[in-house]
């Protein structure tokens, strides 16, 4: 993707070139985020092909409001209005259900300067604007929401004790000096007592002013909150449906927690459901189970708080969000937010069915859920042996081990913890059965049951020929090779 920067005496232009092949998706995604206008090239030979078809329907995904139709190599067609106005109906067919508010179609050749700067002459029965007086007069000042005030807070100023100010961008609406704003989560309202710039304090301001709003009132704002209208509110919740341009070319793992960064705002998110996938080129949808790079999709999401959010199409800068892998920090994916939805349409909803099981002491976690999320089965360990410091040095080591590679593991001391080695083993049972390692040291070497698969390990000072096996859960352990059994006890037994 390539910037180009140029300007006339009317208006700056930055053009963003986007690659037109399907694999460069993303590219198209984050190259037409911030732009206001669209320009669609098409070949006057070859007509609307699936390309034309696919970044039209990226350009209404963003919610670029103005997009020219460039039909480009009119010279090679004889400059034939005919084959013009059959590509711009076949187009407008097309774009209708997109709902793309504004469509301009101009005829043009760029070789001969057709149409690009000046009105053409071959093309005389055209009576438009030429390409670059379009861009130089089309409207775009209304483009931006200034009805409804998101005000999301990104940093609170505090330069000295007598001034308390919250710094941001205005995301929409106006922001005027004496307006009533209510803070969101906690509903607080206040007046605004003044708006700060580097040029001084101006009654109002609009998007895309950056400023600093100081309250009539001392109300808790921190960073990711947000001022708004009281008669105005967003729609603050925790589930929302969205539509999801997956960036990342290590494939989705619908069952991963995200971070969401939404304005100023981050949290986590979960995907809750994949509705259907998008075919680019097609408009296609069909069922998935997960995304890949440049896949689009229409997802449910719910987030470890409540966001404070609009429809994208309404407003764009409180509709759309990143997704943050949180082991990488790679932005993963964007997205445009359609709405919210209610907890019935979410998967993950728990029924009359769910609410009797869990009355009967049942869990609603099956064991393939706690190892898939947890990366290992439980398992539990009894160690027992003559000197009670060698069972509980030998009982550490392992858990280190553990712990160091990665896995999930506590100790038990029934002396410690005051209770019989029967109530211990009955304890570390119970975790185990929730994916827990459980280590217990047997104090007072009173535990002669234990349940099935369970590893028992007895110290002795002795030296012995017994080893660690995986045919056997009993073994013994000379003291001196404490070390070498705990790797052994990791690779035979854990593996």
């Amino acid at each position: 993707m390539a910037y180009r920067y140029f300007s006339t005496n009317k208006r700056k232009f930055i053009i963003a070139d986007t690659p037109g092949h399907e694999q460069y998706t993303r590219n198209m995604i984050t190259g037409g985020s911030t732009a206001n206008l669209a320009i669609i090239l098409v070949d006057a030979r070859s007509g609307v092909i699936t390309q034309t078809r696919r970044h039209t329907y990226l350009v209404s995904l963003l919610g670029i409001k103005h997009v020219v139709l460039a039909v480009n190599k009119m010279d090679l067609v004889g400059y034939d209005r005919q084959v013009f106005d059959r590509i711009v109906t076949e187009y407008r067919q097309f774009a209708e259900p997109l709902g793309i508010p504004d469509i301009t179609c101009i005829p043009l050749s760029a070789l001969k300067g057709d149409n690009v700067v000046e009105a053409s002459e071959n093309m005389s029965w055209y009576t438009g604007k030429p390409l670059l007086e379009y861009l130089e007069t089309v409207h775009i000042g209304s483009d931006k929401n200034f009805a409804d005030l998101r005000y999301p807070v990104q940093y609170v100023m505090r330069p000295n004790l007598d001034f308390r100010g919250f710094s941001s961008t205005v995301a929409s609406g106006i922001i005027r000096k004496g307006d009533e704003v209510v803070a969101l989560p906690s509903m607080k309202r206040s007046r605004v007592k003044s708006i700060v710039t580097y040029d001084g304090e101006p009654d109002f301001a609009f998007p895309p002013q950056a400023i600093t709003v100081t309250l009539e009132d001392e109300i808790d704002i921190s960073r990711g909150e947000m001022l708004v209208h009281p008669d105005n509110l967003p729609i603050i919740s925790r589930n929302f449906e969205a539509m999801l341009v997956w960036m990342d070319e290590k494939k989705m793992d619908p069952e991963e927690q995200f971070f969401i960064k939404h304005t100023t705002n981050l949290t986590r998110a979960k995907i809750d459901k994949i509705r259907y996938k998008v075919n680019v080129n097609t408009l296609e949808q069909s069922a998935a189970d997960a995304l890949e790079l440049n896949e689009i999709a229409r997802v449910i999401f719910t987030t470890g708080k409540p966001l404070f959010f609009d429809p994208y199409p309404q407003n764009k800068n409180t509709g759309a969000f990143i997704l943050i892998d949180p082991i990488t920090n790679n932005t993963c994916a964007v997205g445009m937010i359609i709405d919210q939805v209610d907890e019935s349409d979410l998967a993950s909803t728990i029924t009359k069915e769910d609410c009797e099981r869990m009355r009967q002491g049942k869990s609603l976690v099956s064991t393939e859920e706690r190892i898939k999320t947890l990366g290992q089965q439980g398992k539990l360990f009894v160690i027992s042996g003559k000197e009670l410091s060698s069972v509980r040095e030998f009982s550490g080591i392992l858990e280190r081990r553990l712990f160091d590679t990665g896995h999930i593991a506590v100790v038990f001391d029934s002396k410690t913890l005051g209770v019989s080695g029967k109530d211990m083993l009955s304890l570390g049972f119970a975790l185990q059965e929730q994916g827990i390692i459980v280590i217990c040291i047997d104090s007072r070497n009173e535990i002669t049951d234990v349940p099935e698969k369970t590893v028992t390990i007895r110290l002795s000072d002795e030296k012995t020929n017994d080893t660690i096996s995986s045919e056997s859960d009993q073994c013994t352990v000379f003291c001196q090779n404490i070390s070498s059994a705990v790797e052994d006890i990791i690779n035979i037994k854990l593996s």
